[in-house]
């Protein structure tokens, strides 16, 4: 096909979601071929069983890859610490970018990136895959169409299990230290569900409180726990639990609340119900598709597509910039006891 594409994907020992990203690939249509730099190879063996043919080459080094291979799109799979070079590197050779979140340690790093993916017309995409599945889509429609009414309020919680944090090998991870994440819970798991609060009901956060902290006493420095508050630019009020308290599984929940009624999200369960009193008479409605394709699949084929055919991508530079923002902000409020404007 015409709009099939080279993609490239940049990683490292350790790299999160590759066993989701190289299965997305190898079934993404608009990717014609892939190219992997991975500077410890130890990707190499699981990305020829899952790409086959489509794999292209591998590389050491992603500086050789980006100027022999001459990609359309990266996806970028790194420390938070080390992935702003990576990404730089990526937007300098032309690159559109799909990057691992939260993809920096600090909400500034990545506010230089989007504004140079900007200049250059590149998209800069974070991987918030939640905007892509069914029921969130279907519950954007309803609130778009009006069906709840002028949105009041906004509820949303992500809960994960405790149990990983117990491991010695979890606490040598990435993603539990603070110099290499930036944060924890909140970085890694919660901004799914703040990003999709924005994206479901179109509105940005203005201000945000709250705290942090480990209640778990496991020893990391990174959150496991974060209740925050916050105020959006469409005179609402919203409120996030993001932690890690249960024992195996995960908990979810996105609630809405409007003048014509409500809805209720919740993608462990795949279930989306509404009630809406628009036509004169509260009814209440469910919603699932338990033959739509689940997690990373549909974010990573709609990043593809965007990059190929120069469509609209999934996220935006800007509205990635603004989910890792109100983050950071949280971090700070909660640090100084004080609420912080966003951005």
């Amino acid at each position: 096909m015409a709009d099939q594409i080279k993609v490239a994907v940049i990683t490292q020992a350790g790299g999160a979601h590759l066993g989701a990203y190289f299965p997305a690939l190898a079934e993404a249509r608009d990717a014609a071929s892939v190219v992997l730099a991975d500077s410890s190879g130890d990707s190499f063996e699981r990305a020829r069983k899952a790409l086959g043919s489509k794999l292209a080459g591998v590389y050491k080094s992603h500086a050789e890859m980006l100027a022999k291979e001459k990609p359309k799109m990266a996806m970028v799979s790194m420390e938070a610490v080390e992935a702003p070079a990576a990404i730089d590197a990526c937007l300098d050779a032309g690159v559109h970018v799909f990057a691992e979140k939260p993809a920096c340690i600090r909400a500034e790093d990545f506010a230089k990136l989007a504004a140079k993916a900007d200049s250059k017309h590149l998209f800069l995409m974070l991987a918030l895959a939640n905007r892509k599945l069914a029921e969130p889509l279907k519950a954007r429609e309803l609130v778009d169409s009006g069906t709840i009414g002028k949105v009041y309020g906004i509820d949303m919680h992500f809960i994960a299990d405790q149990t990983r944090l117990t491991k010695p090998s979890y606490h040598e991870r990435w993603y539990a230290q603070k110099a290499r994440a930036g944060g924890g819970h909140l970085t890694w798991l919660g901004i799914h569900w703040l990003d999709l609060a924005m994206w479901v009901t179109g509105s940005r956060c203005l201000e945000v409180s709250g705290f942090k902290g480990l209640v778990g006493g496991q020893p990391i420095d990174v959150e496991d726990s974060a209740a925050i508050a916050l105020r959006f630019d469409n005179g609402t009020f919203g409120t996030l639990t993001s932690g890690y308290y249960l024992d195996r599984g995960k908990q979810s929940l996105l609630k809405i609340w409007g003048s014509a009624g409500w809805l209720s999200l919740d993608l462990i369960e795949r279930k989306l119900t509404w009630y809406s009193t628009e036509s004169g008479t509260g009814e209440l409605h469910e919603f699932r598709d338990e033959t739509a394709p689940r997690g990373y699949s549909p974010f990573v084929a709609a990043a593809v597509t965007a990059s190929a055919r120069d469509a609209s991508p999934p996220i935006t530079a800007q509205d990635s910039l603004h989910v890792l923002q109100t983050i950071f902000a949280a971090y700070t409020a909660a640090e100084t006891g004080r609420t912080q404007r966003v951005g």
